[in-house]
């Protein structure tokens, strides 16, 4: 693909084929992602690949917590609730999704199985779990290397015909992801990346979520 085909064409895919994915594309992938730039270089990130039962576990894990109650426990701020604006961009986007999926607002167990896919990892057959050196947690730029390279990995995805969505919800319950995924305890869990083969026949995967403007988004200074 073009640079311009994959950054306007790329959306976050819901929906995934049940078909692997070869470790060697996974490489290759993440290989590209890694010319992400960091600050002085210091490159805080860290992949953790998984797939097969160890992410059949962790779904459940999630699953199960999330179902019995047990509270949240993401390793990476969250922050206060979105107001305003930008609350209004996460229920525009959310209104897209369930009207693609036919979810209406009042079906209560619909929107339940929809928040759930998120703690399975929308079941895609690949999970990447992003994480940090610990001994930089202290450090903003280190989130932000870690943003820079999630980006990058999540295009090079698209460039190869993969599709990958962000996702927080799969990490959300970590000492289940640190189990089953082996992370050491001097990695910060950072986030999670679904990835795999997009099912074309799953609606979601067609929203392109809206985007302000270049004139909302910039101030110009010192331009005639």
């Amino acid at each position: 693909m073009e640079f311009d085909d994959v950054i306007m064409g790329r959306r976050s895919i819901r929906g995934y084929l049940n078909k692997p994915v070869p470790r060697e594309l996974i490489e290759e992938v993440l290989t590209l992602a890694m010319r992400a730039p960091s600050s002085m270089n210091t490159q805080p990130w860290n992949f953790h690949v998984i797939t097969g039962d160890p992410l059949d576990r962790i779904r459940a894990g999630n699953t199960e917590r999330n179902l019995a109650g047990v509270p949240h426990s993401r390793e990476f701020r969250t922050g206060h609730a979105f107001e305003g604006v930008h609350r209004e961009r996460q229920v525009g986007v959310a209104k897209q999704l369930f009207a693609a999926q036919g979810i209406a607002r009042d079906d209560k167990d619909a929107r339940l199985d929809w928040v759930l896919r998120g703690f399975r990892q929308f079941d895609a057959p690949v999970c990447v779990i992003i994480t940090y050196d610990k001994e930089l947690a202290d450090s903003d730029d280190t989130p932000f290397d870690c943003g820079a390279v999630t980006t990058a990995l999540v295009n090079a995805a698209w460039s190869r015909g993969l599709g990958c969505v962000i996702n927080s919800q799969g990490i959300m319950q970590s000492p289940v992801v640190r189990e089953h995924a082996g992370i050491p305890d001097d990695q910060v869990i950072m986030k999670a990346v679904a990835l795999g083969w997009p099912d074309d026949s799953f609606p979601a995967n067609a929203v392109v979520s809206e985007r302000k403007s270049v004139e909302e988004a910039t101030r110009w200074v010192g331009f005639d």
